[in-house]
């Protein structure tokens, strides 16, 4: 897998430069978020972590999602993909944190679509919170692939408008 350079050392450069943190909470991306920020120059200066939740009993224990709540849609909302990011960022202590939920594969539990829910979150506050959509005939590692992409997009864009604010 390829990541674009240009984002992922834009990435880097401004974690480094803030002196700040992040963390990846995943289960639809399968480890790919993690493989990127370990792609990232000098990763080990603001990347502390990430994990993989596939089940809800490990999304409740590690990350602390509602039970109920992520029973009733197999895990995947935005309400969950907010709690997995506010989760991953209080076990691994930063500033930053993203995370992603959903389904690289039309099946029953995503009315046949393939979809996923994403939020990024800066200082134990959500600050982006979207669903991303893809056509139902998308390949599994295809979807994966363009929601970590796109995602890092996301964050590239949150991180400016937080730079300008500064």
């Amino acid at each position: 897998m390829e990541f674009q350079q240009k984002l992922l050392n834009y990435i880097s450069e401004s974690l480094i430069t803030s002196n700040e943190t992040i963390s990846i909470a995943e289960s639809v991306t399968s480890g790919l978020f993690q493989l990127a920020f370990s792609q990232m120059p000098n990763a080990c200066l603001f990347y502390k972590g990430g994990i993989t939740t596939y089940t809800l009993e490990e999304k409740v224990k590690i990350l602390h999602v509602n039970e109920e709540e992520a029973s009733l849609c197999n895990c995947v909302s935005d309400t969950i993909a907010d709690q997995m990011a506010l989760g991953v960022a209080q076990l691994f202590d930063t500033d930053w944190s993203i995370a992603v939920t959903g389904y690289a594969d039309p099946v029953i539990n995503s009315d046949f679509k393939i979809f996923s829910h994403y939020a990024i979150s800066y200082r134990g506050e959500i600050i982006l919170s979207r669903k991303l959509e893809l056509h139902p005939k998308t390949q599994p590692l295809e979807a994966q692939q363009y929601y970590t992409e796109f995602i890092l997009g996301c964050f590239k864009s949150e991180i400016n408008k937080l730079l300008i604010c500064k």
